[in-house]
């Protein structure tokens, strides 16, 4: 393992995302898609070592950095003494979504989330990771205002991102509509709606979509959904944060699917 000799910050690779935290790296690992550099914190590589020989073994580059090297690569983000530097993830295209429905088994009906203006990194990885718990099938996202597949977001989604297919679709409400001839009924979540989500069928294949917190959805989003449904309030706030929210309403689809099987 090569130590770095001074306690400036050294270059960073270039072209490539930093992913940061033991469990991200786990999961890149396990995946085998080793990082091509890994940066550890001085005095982490024995509490490291299983996975970092792992990485050594899959070809990755190994250096040993002093922590607030570490601390000032991730604006002092929680990198559990490990920072990895790998190929960035580019989201998928409009036309493999449309590929993957048309040739969609018929025994297991899509989940699909619409996020529509989520802009924040962190609750955009934070529903990637509800996303990927409750089994979705992919994350669809606008090319405009929208969050970027970066390295935070890597981070928040715990290896989610790397997993769950996130589609970029140029026009958001004219996608929603190819969702609906291709069979997907499409649940729009909005607080002044008068159904609960509870009380909506997403036994079969569905698609639910979730605003940006503060603004919620757009006028054409929200006109291009089948059905709006709302989350039961009894507390004293108003809304929940967008992952949170997004998180129920996918468990609760998984609920009703498990009930119909």
């Amino acid at each position: 393992m090569k130590s770095s000799a001074s306690q400036k910050r050294p270059n960073t690779p270039d072209g490539l995302d930093q992913v940061y935290g033991v469990h991200a790296l786990q999961s890149l690992l396990e995946r085998g898609e080793a990082p091509r550099e890994i940066w550890v914190q001085q005095g982490a590589g024995n509490r490291l070592s299983e996975l970092l020989t792992q990485a050594g073994g899959q070809g990755a580059r190994i250096i040993e950095h002093p922590r607030v090297v570490l601390d000032q690569l991730t604006q002092g983000a929680a990198h559990q003494g490990v920072v990895a530097f790998c190929p960035p993830l580019s989201p998928e295209n409009e036309e493999s979504l449309w590929l993957k429905l048309r040739a969609w088994p018929s025994s297991t009906p899509p989940l699909l989330l619409v996020l529509d203006g989520v802009t924040d990194v962190h609750n955009f990885g934070a529903c990637l990771r509800s996303a990927d718990a409750a089994g979705a099938h992919g994350v669809i996202v606008a090319k405009d205002k929208a969050a970027p597949l970066n390295a935070t977001v890597r981070k928040v989604a715990c290896g989610a991102a790397e997993v769950v297919p996130v589609y970029q679709v140029t026009n958001l409400a004219r996608a929603m509509a190819k969702l609906k001839d291709a069979g997907v009924w499409i649940t729009g979540t909005a607080g002044e709606a008068d159904a609960s989500v509870y009380d909506i069928d997403m036994s079969g294949p569905t698609a639910l979509v979730m605003g940006a917190e503060g603004k919620g959805m757009r006028r054409l989003t929200r006109e291009a959904c089948d059905n709006l449904a709302k989350l039961p309030m009894a507390g004293q706030v108003s809304s929940l944060n967008v992952s949170v929210a997004a998180g129920i309403c996918l468990f609760e689809a998984v609920r009703q699917r498990q009930l119909a099987s």
